[in-house]
């Protein structure tokens, strides 16, 4: 089968062609710092190509920007913080590969949605508070690491518990994008032989349609990147505390 071939065989409309191009442009501003809208990639896409099939679609594109991500931020990553997380996000990875066909989907989102919103809840509480406390009980790092694995693995939706995570550790602007840029590249490529070998949701003609799609994926993370230099650090807080509640929402009624 020819390259062409291959797309037309996903038989998308001009609709959808703009629907999944709008998507991974925002996956590429998602990527550059602009946190929190990626529910919103994974809702056009599974809406698109399915639940779980998407999520074979998008991670390669995950992986292409966190690359220009891990390269642009490099500096600011704390890897401290990583080193604390990795080892959890994989057992919560391992989790999610093993209970991924048996699951239900709607039950998957509609607990997610509650636990972002009721994060988000408590931290605009602690927000409000002015404190300056920075949480170290150790369960507090090992069950949002797990979380963020199991839920990366099943949807690709760990962004909004990371967000609430590295909000609670107060890290400044640069320091929360550096820092989830590496974790994510890590866990992401940890994820890839999964989704080849025992979901088989990437595959040759997913990689062809990556490949259409990838220079928007560039667009969005510079484009973002721009935007991110012009957001203070406490707007940057605020924003990110808006749009994961907004995502929370929508995941709820998806």
């Amino acid at each position: 089968m020819t390259y062409l071939e291959t797309l037309q065989g996903y038989n998308l409309s001009t609709l959808q062609w703009s629907a999944i191009g709008f998507a991974v442009f925002l996956l590429g501003m998602s990527k550059s710092g602009i946190k929190g809208i990626g529910i919103i990639i994974v809702v056009i896409l599974a809406f698109v190509f399915g639940e779980k099939a998407s999520t074979g679609v998008l991670l390669p594109m995950l992986i292409c920007a966190d690359i220009f991500a891990v390269i642009y931020y490099n500096r600011h990553a704390q890897w401290h913080i990583i080193k604390k997380l990795i080892p959890w996000m994989i057992v919560g990875v391992l989790v999610g590969v093993w209970v991924g066909n048996d699951i239900s989907e709607l039950v998957f989102k509609r607990l997610m949605a509650v636990i972002i919103i009721a994060s988000v809840l408590i931290m605009i509480y602690t927000e409000r508070k002015k404190s300056d406390t920075v949480p170290t009980n150790v369960w507090f790092s090992k069950s949002t690491g797990f979380l963020a694995g199991f839920t990366t693995m099943i949807g690709n939706l760990a962004g909004p518990v990371s967000n609430i995570y590295f909000l609670a550790m107060r890290f400044p602007k640069n320091e929360f994008i550096g820092t989830a840029a590496w974790l994510f590249f890590i866990i992401n490529v940890f994820k890839l032989p999964f989704h080849i070998f025992v979901w088989g949701t990437v595959t040759k003609d997913t990689l062809v349609l990556n490949s259409v799609l990838i220079p928007a994926v560039i667009v969005g993370f510079f484009c973002g990147t721009y935007i991110v230099k012009l957001i203070s650090n406490v707007n940057y807080r605020r924003f990110i505390l808006i749009v994961t509640a907004l995502g929370g929402i929508i995941m709820l009624f998806s």
